[in-house]
Order: C-alpha cells, then structure tokens, then sequence
C-alpha cells in the first residue's frame, strides 16, 4: 500500500472512531432526554467536539439519532441468534436458557441502548419504524419457526410463540428499561449481578415452564 492510500486508510478508521464516540455519547443524551429532548449543542458538548464539528460528520439530530439506533439494533440482534441457530441436538431448555441470558446481558450492558430504543416503540416508532420491521420481523419469524419445529417434534408444548417471544422480551427489557424503579424499591443506587442471576433464574422457569410438553408435567 502507497503512502497515499495509508494516509487515507488511517483517516477513514480516525473518522470511523470519532462517529462512534460521538454516537456513545448521544445514546446517553436521548435515552436520558429523548429524541425531542435532546439537542445536538449537548451532545456535543458531552463529546468534547463543537456543535459545528459535530454536524460535520453528523449533519443533522435525525441523522445521529438513526445512526444510535442502528448500533443498538445491531447489538441487540446479534444477542438473539440463539433460538434461529438452534441445531436438531440442542435441548429447547438450553437453548431457551442461552436466549434468556443473552436478552438479560444486553440490558445490564446497554441499559441507555435498551431506553433509547424502547422510547423510539413507545412513541410509536415513527422515526425508525421502517427499519425495525425490515430487520426484527425475519429474525422473529426465524425463531418461530424454531418453535414450531419443536411443537412438531413433541419437544415442547404448543404454544403461541410469537407471544411467549413478546412476554420475554418484556421481562428483559423491563431490567433496563426499569432499572432505576427496581433499584429504587430495593433501596438500592442499582441492580447488582445476583439480582440479574435471580432474573434469569426465575423468568427462564416461567418459560420452561410454559413449553414444557404435558406428558412431562
């Protein structure tokens, strides 16, 4: 590689690094002020850039905001490949359990990602609402039709997956999304790893629970 093409592949990784930087701080700014909230002037602020560098490489609030929810998206769908990936010797129950786990990971590591997104939901997904159907909707249908194969197989109970999908990612969800709520009636400044262990112990027998097939009951 010539001088020339170095110089501009080093200038490519430093932009690459700084928009990331830029889009860790904003995910903090709206998952704590919202989209309407929070202003470019804070985010850059926060980013230690001027308003003016930041528009450089973000050019506008809406730009940045979709940029945030991109990342969380990827994030939160690469922690759900469990249940599509599953292989016809994988016991249900573990794999169920590795899917549990891996939802109740994101939202004790990505707590502002969790927010951002749930508050982009509740508003009624009008900014990303597009890019969620193209991206969510065929990993769900892939992990039904991982239930549906064990409904087929007698591995687990008949059950309406697509709604058993819902209640997980609530009961997950709700450990970022309601953290500080949590924290608050335990008396506590935040959730602690036991009370994440205790999460994952008791919404993954409720699921086992739910599919497991009746001969075994």
């Amino acid at each position: 590689m010539d001088d020339k093409l170095a110089g501009a592949s080093r200038r490519m990784q430093n932009r690459g690094r700084l928009e990331g930087d830029i889009a860790a701080v904003a995910v903090r700014v709206f998952a704590e002020c919202g989209y309407e909230g929070a202003s470019v002037a804070t985010i850059a602020e926060q980013a230690g850039l001027s308003k003016q560098n930041l528009m450089y490489y973000y050019p506008t609030k809406q730009v940045l905001y979709e940029r945030v929810l991109d990342d969380v998206l990827d994030d939160w769908l690469a922690r759900m490949t469990q249940l599509a990936a599953a292989g016809p010797d994988d016991a249900p129950a573990d794999v169920l359990r590795a899917y549990i786990q891996a939802k109740l990971r994101f939202s004790r590591e990505q707590p502002y990602a969790s927010r951002v997104y749930a508050m982009e939901v509740i508003a009624g997904a009008r900014l990303y609402g597009e890019q969620i159907r193209e991206r969510v909707v065929p990993v769900l249908r892939r992990d039904i039709e991982t239930f549906e194969r064990w409904i087929a197989a007698g591995r687990i109970a008949p059950v309406n997956a697509t709604h058993l999908l819902f209640a997980i990612w609530a009961m997950t969800q709700s450990y970022a999304d309601f953290a500080p709520q949590m924290a608050l009636v335990l008396g506590r400044d935040d959730l602690s790893g036991h009370d994440f262990s205790d999460a994952e112990d008791t919404i993954a027998r409720m699921v086992l629970a739910a599919v497991q097939p009746p001969a075994e009951k």
